[in-house]
């Protein structure tokens, strides 16, 4: 589809839309329970001072606070789905604006509800919550009674509260200065001055014409380069941030506060760097061999991100996509493969790029409504099938989440989250080679494994990367080393050449690539998709080799939602991430990869 040809919001026909009409029915129906916010915080506001006087008095508190957070994730799940669907539509931002405003101030206003629920005495609270009536409710309150060692007095939350905003300041400023105020200039492509964005970079540096690559490359680095201060201010300004929240309430570490909530060992953040280095040598033996593909005398970091096999031509519509899917899901079971592709094909998803639509792609899942997919589909991508079912893996393990658990406890966390996406598409994967190789296509076939092999990389060598620069940055901080420009932009080349071996040459700018990547401001996430991708590969090959246990452990973990911490919902389908086992059983599908590949190319 040619820029000239997206289509207007409004031109969208309905058949490819989500329909939204499973949360509110009209706008009208979203303004009636905006306007109820302010009217049910204050129901649960009137009942402080009462949750430690009896068992009646703390059930009534829990059904308040339930029903103004189901309400507000309601109203914010329609106004973001509006909003991304366009987000030139000011309406639709208004919404999100007015939703969000909301947010922080009930959140000021309810800062007392923790530390009270905290201050009653753990005997009697364990005592009463294990009446039938707390059924719902049960989960939820262990885990905050387990976060007790790190909450803080009512005026002491209030207080963080207040400051959660300006706390936003470096990520905000980040996000302004490199997707607005910076300007990279123009990349000359068959004749034309093209746009040079933090958007349009991944296609510059995919093109074959190895000119364009460095030009684009040089021209995006030198920008950085003229702001190298300021971003390395802001990145340490964040640093700074994470190291005063897990002061204040107490935490060992920034690490150890990341990772607490969750129950997650910091050996587990640990075994994966270690583990990962242990393994280099594949990844290695994978620019080795993009060298020698692309023949070229010294491999230059702009080489790295341009396919290592030409794309072969495809065409699969939207239906033929849920087709491929459906048939490489297979193993799951009807009901699931039934229910994801209905809703595939059903109101599930909004399919198509327009103008305004956010880019790339997304599952959006909550208690009300559709598990809710956006896709920019394109027919002649065979990424965007793998994409179908990566947010469609989101999207049924928000489906199994919802049915099998009460509201204050069906949603899963983030280190679970790419568990299921990337199952499927490995399941997509296999099953595609499979065609591929009967079929006797030899290119999609060796196209297939590169972008494999690609893909592994990028989710799991690639973040263990990015997770290490985290958290030596931390560690230094905490130890009183300062961040500055040259001290960030060591440590990550030091990475860069641990992790790209000796066939990589490196500008002098690109180190600063430590200091473009805006997940640091979310400070240790990246290593979730590591864990997630070894996670499930490890459940892949155990589903796909194993009989009716092996499923029904692997279901046991899309139908656990909040019910288990993360580690011991994956322990319950079969893979124990605090050992090693899982990540190198990852590296090894890697390298089987790179073998393979080794042979195909010759």
């Amino acid at each position: 589809m040619s820029k000239e040809n997206i289509p207007l919001r409004k031109d969208v026909p309905a058949k490819d839309k989500w329909d939204l009409s499973l949360i509110y029915t009209s706008d009208d129906a979203w303004e009636a329970d905006l306007k109820k916010l302010p009217q049910l915080t204050t129901a649960l506001i009137n009942l402080k001072g009462t949750l430690a006087s009896s068992t009646q008095s703390l059930l009534d508190a829990m059904k308040a606070y339930e029903t103004l957070d189901r309400t507000l994730e309601t109203v914010f799940h329609y106004a973001n789905l509006l909003n991304e669907a366009d987000q030139s539509d000011s309406t639709s931002r208004d919404k999100v604006n007015r939703v969000m405003m909301a947010y922080t101030q009930i959140k000021a206003q309810l800062s007392f509800f923790i530390p009270e629920l905290l201050a009653i005495p753990d005997e009697k609270i364990n005592a009463w919550i294990e009446g039938k009536e707390f059924d719902d409710y049960r989960i939820f309150i262990k885990k905050i009674l387990h976060r007790k060692p790190h909450t803080l007095s009512e005026k002491e939350e209030r207080i963080l509260a207040l400051q959660s905003e300006s706390g936003q300041t470096a990520s905000n400023t980040f996000s302004l200065l490199s997707d607005v105020d910076l300007n990279f200039g123009t990349v000359r492509v068959d004749g034309k001055d093209l746009p040079l964005t933090q958007s349009t970079w991944s296609n510059f540096m995919e093109n074959p014409d190895r000119k364009i690559r460095q030009e684009a490359y040089e021209k995006f680095y030198n920008t950085f380069d003229a702001h190298a201060n300021t971003l390395a201010s802001l990145y340490a300004g964040s640093v700074a941030n994470d190291i005063f929240n897990a002061r204040a309430r107490r935490y060992k570490s920034s690490l150890d506060a990341a990772l607490y909530n969750d129950k997650v060992p910091e050996s587990v953040y640990r075994n994966l760097v270690n583990t990962v280095h242990d393994n280099l040598e594949p990844l290695h033996r994978f620019y080795a061999l993009r060298k020698k593909v692309l023949k070229v005398d010294e491999l230059r970091h702009y080489d790295v991100y341009v396919p290592l096999v030409k794309s072969v031509q495809t065409h699969t519509t939207y239906e033929e996509a849920v087709e491929i899917v459906h048939n490489a899901l297979a193993v799951l079971g009807t009901e699931y493969t039934d229910t994801l592709c209905n809703g595939l094909l059903n109101g599930w998803v909004d399919r198509y790029e327009n103008k305004g639509k956010h880019s790339g792609a997304f599952s959006s899942g909550a208690y009300k409504g559709y598990p809710y997919i956006l896709l920019n589909y394109k027919e002649d991508s065979i990424r965007d099938v793998y994409t179908m079912a990566h947010e469609g893996g989101h999207s049924m393990h928000s489906w199994y989440s919802i049915r099998n658990n009460p509201y204050m406890s069906y949603e899963y966390t983030i280190f679970e989250a790419e568990v299921a996406s990337t199952f499927n598409e490995e399941l997509v994967f296999e099953y595609m080679l499979k065609t591929a190789k009967e079929k006797g296509d030899k290119a999609l076939t060796t196209y297939l494994l590169s972008m494999r092999a690609s893909d592994i990389l990028a989710t799991l060598h690639r973040q263990t990367m990015f997770a290490e620069f985290e958290l030596t940055a931390h560690e230094n901080a905490e130890k009183g080393i300062p961040l500055t420009t040259d001290s960030l932009r060591g440590i990550y080349r030091k990475l860069l050449e641990l992790y790209f071996g000796s066939e990589m040459h490196f500008e002098k700018t690109s180190d600063l690539e430590g200091l473009r990547i805006p997940h640091f401001y979310n400070a240790f996430y990246v290593y979730k998709y590591a864990t997630g991708i070894s996670a499930s590969l490890a459940l892949a090959k155990r589903v796909t080799t194993g009989g009716k246990q092996e499923l029904d452990d692997y279901f046991t973990l899309l139908k656990s939602g909040g019910s288990r911490y993360p580690i011991e919902s994956l322990k319950a389908a079969g893979v124990d991430m605090e050992q090693t086992a899982p990540i190198q059983s990852a590296l090894d599908t890697f390298k089987d990869l790179v073998d393979q590949l080794e042979t195909e190319l010759g």
